[in-house]
Formats: C-alpha cells, structure tokens, sequence
C-alpha cells in the first residue's frame, strides 16, 4: 500500500529510528508534510538538511501542533513527560504511538495524559542497527520486519487499522499483541541476550589473568559477536531494562535454570544432554533464517570506527 495517509506526521525524536521513518514514509508518499523536534537545534539543523523535515522544532509541543500523527521516537524513559507536554498541543482525531522497545510502562506512563479524542496506541518495530542520529535513518530499515502495536482493549479500531496499514506501507509485517505480552516475548528475543552481551563483555575486560589487549587481538567469533549487541545505545538499554524489570527478571530465572543444567552437564561429562541442547539451539537458529529474520547487513559499531577513523585521518593529512 503507498499514498498519502496523513497530512503531516510529527516525529518527535529524530535519530535512527525517526529518520527511517521520514525516508520510509516519502519513498511511499505517505504524508503531505513531517515536521519534526530534537532535544538539541544542531540535530533539527541536521535533519532539516538531510530533509527529513520541512520544519524543525525544540519543542515538541510545537511540532505536534496539527500533526493528524504523532510518533515518539525517543528513549522509553522520556515518552511520559513528552506525553506530559504535548497534551494540550495534539490535534482532537489525531493518532499518538511511539517506538520504544518496552511496552507496558508506555502505556502506564503516556496514557494519562493522552486527551479525549486522541487516539493513543503504543507500537514498537522491531528494526535498527547499534547506529544513532539524524544521519544513520534509511529507508529499508522496516522491510520485512515486524512491527508490533499493543492497543488498549477500549482504543478506537479503525484508529489501529489505519497504524497497522501505516507500518504495512513503511515495510513492516504488523502483529497486534498486549503490552504485558509483547513485553515477555521481548524480554527473551531481545532484552536478556543484549544484557548477557553486556555482561560477557565487561567479563572478559575484568578480567586478570588476561589483558585488554589479548581479549581484543583473539576475539574469537563468539566473542566477536557479543561486542556487536553490546555496541547497541547504552541510555536507550539502560531505559529498557529499568522499565521492562518484571518480564526480564523472570526471564533470566529461566536462563540461569537452563545454565545450571549445563554447567551440571559438563561438570559431570553428561556428553548426551549437551549435545541435545545444543541441536535443539541450532534448530531453533535455522528458524531463524527460514523466518527471514537474519541479516548481514547490520553495522554493528564499525561505520562509527570508520568516522573516528576517517577524521583522525583527515586531521592527519591537514596538519601535516
């Protein structure tokens, strides 16, 4: 589906996320005009020469002004004050959603101050790479992930339709859950593993029988591949987890059983019950690709190496 659906969407937080969908909803002609705001002016004047945006605003009480929708694009931890401010400002018969990664404390937390007339329903794609800012948005991003939307039983339907066809348009396939649903099935698929990359991660670095420098020069392919999930944003993680604590706490019950089981196995030299765990893993990864699910495009941290790089280089050569 493509053409315009709604008159001016207000994105309000511009980085990954915010920018991809600007790209995404102009390949599709999905809006007549996007305005959007940033917490500082340098990221409005970037995205405003990028031409994400045809007007940029530090408030986002000003860019939600007759915006028919209005997408949070920020950290889970700042959606409620938004919510707070723009209140007055949204447009009766307008849509509020956002994109954050957690859903139920969302909900608990914007839905107050949503008005009468205003239709809230809190969504969450399940796209990105470890990349941020106005710069890092594509247009691809969406293609052929999901996107999950978690209404409120007493939200008005075609208000959730018309969201759903909106993701179907940037490339999504749509799921509608809720938010207490969506918010265990993230804990195992996305939260957990991000925590235990941070947490192999910052093992390896403390530890002293090995130096920072052994652990870097012979990552191996495993380790390697923790250091791209734990590349990911630290404030947009460190909101998730504060925010999602329940569902991941209980998942990690569950991780530290299955671990137990297998530090058992291999204390005991229980060769069998490893062996089918790890091709029950195995299966579960060809799943995975099977689904379409699996990418190797992602960045995973070296288009920033590649900048420092490239300055550091540039600076070189100018100095010289």
């Amino acid at each position: 589906m493509s053409g315009k659906m709604f008159e001016r969407i207000a994105l309000i937080g511009i980085g990954l996320i915010g920018s991809s969908i600007s790209h995404a909803s102009r390949r599709a002609g999905l809006a007549g005009s996007i305005v959007g705001s940033a917490r500082t002016p340098a990221t409005v004047e970037t995205a405003m020469r990028l031409g994400l945006i045809e007007q940029g605003f530090v408030s986002p009480a000003e860019a939600v002004e007759g915006a028919d929708l209005v997408i949070l694009c920020t950290p889970v931890g700042l959606c409620g004050p938004i919510a707070k401010e723009i209140s007055r400002s949204l447009k009766p018969g307008a849509i509020l959603t956002d994109v954050g990664s957690v859903k139920a404390s969302i909900v608990r937390d914007v839905a107050p101050h949503v008005p009468k007339g205003v239709h809230f329903v809190a969504g969450h794609p399940i796209a990105g790479t470890e990349q941020s800012g106005p710069e890092a948005g594509f247009a691809e991003l969406f293609d052929g992930r999901w996107c999950i939307l978690t209404p409120e039983a007493d939200t008005d339907g075609k208000a959730v339709e018309k969201l759903q066809s909106f993701w179907e348009a940037l490339g999504s396939k749509v799921e509608v859950m809720t938010p207490e649903h969506h918010d265990l099935v993230l804990a195992i698929t996305s939260h957990v593993p991000h925590l235990i990359a941070y947490n192999i991660v910052n093992t390896a670095a403390h530890l002293e029988k090995v130096t920072d420098s052994e652990v870097i020069k012979f990552s191996a392919g495993g380790f390697r591949d923790f250091t791209r999930i734990a590349a990911s944003d630290p404030t947009m993680w460190r909101d998730v987890f504060l925010n999602n604590k329940d569902a991941v706490l209980d998942m990690l019950g569950r991780f530290s059983e299955d671990l137990s089981t297998l530090q058992r196995a291999i204390r005991f030299g229980d060769g069998d019950t490893l062996h089918e765990m790890f091709t029950d893993a195995r299966a579960i990864r060809r799943e995975v690709i099977q689904a379409g699910q699996d990418t190797a495009t992602a960045d995973f941290g070296r288009g920033a190496v590649r900048k420092v790089t490239e300055r550091t280089e540039t600076k070189a050569k100018t100095e010289t």
